[in-house]
């Protein structure tokens, strides 16, 4: 039986197993073996390709190509000292505003050496606190989450953040942690001015109060009117529901049956609730847009917006730099930094043809 002997780390091994075929090798003990390397130098390359020695790097690499390992990341990354995946919870991942601020964390986090594990809470209280268990029963080195808001269990939330280092994105909610979101305050009065500039004043049509944005939109909206002399016009919404959509088309479709609107200047709390008022509108004959018998407006810059029919006025989240900036912020605190800072970001004015 040959002997391989590895003069660089001052072990030998066998190679006579019968390691040839793919998927015998089940253990990293076994791939160290067919590769004649000792199992802490491929520990030390799978914990960080960049620490072992070149030559050593690329007699692994050629070893995984030859013997086809594919190892146990998660197993891998509970036995780090420093892990390198960071959790990440959303409230909806069909919601494409929770998709693109998903892809980009993950995008982000790899550049940086992190892998990500996005866990969905379907906008359900039970999923959500099931959802932040799943990750404290993991090794993760931090966390970015989205949380539901006014379901939101606090007390799991606290723990969460007792945990790991923790950062939360979108909404707060009240646990001593860093936040990064959009200033509401200014993004309503951003689209009020607009929609006054142009045009009658608009009434303003609610989102269900899920979380601390429903809150801040509506309180800005009536701010916004008053500091301009304008009589602020509210259409409220139900308590609790993350179907925006059917709420806002089934809204809509009861006042237009049943009297008059407050204004024909609808500004709707979101991209998604806007949606549901033009569609109501449509199903009874009336259009939208600049020229038409309603103006509609709308908050977040929805990736449907543009493609609407008439394409939706709104004003436009960042999210790309929303989750930079939670990434940013969460390696921070990874790294022993301790700001518990809160960042509002500014968004843009979109002008298209529905208002």
């Amino acid at each position: 039986m040959g002997q391989t002997t590895n003069q660089g780390q001052g072990t030998t091994v066998s190679e006579a197993t019968d390691y040839g075929g793919a998927g015998k090798i089940r253990t990293m003990e076994e791939f160290a073996a067919a590769a004649g390397l000792s199992r802490p130098t491929v520990s030390k390359y799978f914990n960080d390709p960049d620490s072992v020695r070149p030559a050593t790097r690329e007699r692994i690499e050629n070893a995984i190509k030859r013997l086809g390992y594919q190892p146990n990341l998660l197993a891998v990354n509970f036995n780090r000292k420093a892990p390198k995946t960071i959790g990440m919870i959303v409230p909806s991942l069909v919601d494409p505003f929770y998709a693109a601020l998903v892809e980009q964390v993950e995008l982000s986090a790899l550049d940086e050496g992190y892998w990500t594990i996005v866990l969905n809470s379907h906008g359900e209280r039970s999923m959500e606190e099931r959802a932040v268990r799943t990750l404290m029963s993991m090794r993760v080195a931090g966390s970015i989450v989205v949380p539901l808001g006014t379901t939101s269990e606090i007390s799991t939330l606290k723990e969460l953040a007792g945990a790991f280092p923790l950062v939360l994105a979108d909404t707060r909610v009240d646990i001593d942690a860093p936040f990064v979101g959009t200033d509401n305050f200014q993004s309503i009065s951003l689209i009020v001015d607009y929609l006054l500039r142009t045009g009658e004043a608009p009434c303003y049509f609610d989102m269900p109060r899920v979380n601390r944005n429903a809150l801040e939109r509506r309180e800005a909206y009536v701010r916004a009117m008053e500091r301009r002399n304008a009589l602020p016009e509210i259409i409220s919404a139900p308590a609790h529901s993350w179907a925006f959509e059917a709420v806002a088309f089934e809204q809509m479709t009861n006042l237009l049956s049943n009297g008059p609107l407050p204004t024909n200047t609808i500004l709707c709390a979101t991209d998604r609730t806007a949606f549901g008022v033009m569609a109501a509108a449509s199903e009874h004959r009336l259009t939208v847009g600049r020229e038409g018998q309603l103006r509609v407006a709308g908050h977040d810059d929805h990736p449907f917006s543009r493609f609407a029919s008439p394409s939706l006025t709104t004003v436009a989240q960042d999210g790309h730099k929303m989750a930079m900036l939670a990434l940013g912020m969460l390696i921070g605190r990874i790294g022993g930094e301790t700001d518990e800072s809160a960042h509002l970001l500014e968004a843009q004015l979109r002008m298209r043809n529905s208002a």
